[in-house]
C-alpha cells in the first residue's frame, strides 16, 4: 500500500470514530436531560422510571448526584419560612400541622431521616 491510501484510511478511521463519539455524547446529554426532567416530577413518577433503569447505568455512567441536587434544591433559603404542611402521627390517630405550631409561637423542630 502507498502512503496516501494509508493517510486516506486513518482519515476515514478518524472521521467514523469521532462520528461515533459524537453520537455517544449527545446519547449522553439527553439521557442527563431526560434524568433531570424525571427528576423534577412527582416522587411517584420519578419511582416509576427509576424502577426501569438499571443501577449502573443510572449512578455510574451518568452524573445522578449532581442532577439530583439541581433538580430538587427548591426555594427555601436561609431564615425563609417553612411552607405549611400535614403529617399523619404514626399511630395514625390523628394529623399535625405545622402552621398549628407556628400560630402558638412554639419552636418546632423538623429532623428528616430514616430509623430502619
Amino acid at each position: 500500500m502507498d502512503e496516501e491510501h494509508l493517510t486516506a484510511k486513518r482519515r476515514s478511521v478518524r472521521r467514523r470514530l469521532l462520528a461515533t463519539l459524537g453520537v455517544i455524547a449527545l446519547l449522553w446529554v439527553f439521557a442527563c436531560g431526560s434524568l433531570y426532567a424525571v427528576m423534577r416530577q412527582s416522587p411517584e413518577t420519578f419511582a416509576r422510571v427509576m424502577a426501569r433503569i438499571p443501577g449502573p447505568v443510572a449512578f455510574l455512567v451518568l452524573p445522578f448526584e449532581t442532577l439530583w441536587m439541581r433538580a430538587r434544591a427548591g426555594k427555601l433559603r436561609v431564615g425563609d419560612p417553612a411552607p405549611d404542611f400535614t403529617l399523619t402521627k404514626l399511630d395514625k390517630s390523628a394529623q399535625v400541622q405545622l402552621s398549628a405550631f407556628t400560630a402558638q409561637r412554639q419552636p418546632v423542630v423538623l429532623i428528616f431521616g430514616s430509623y430502619t
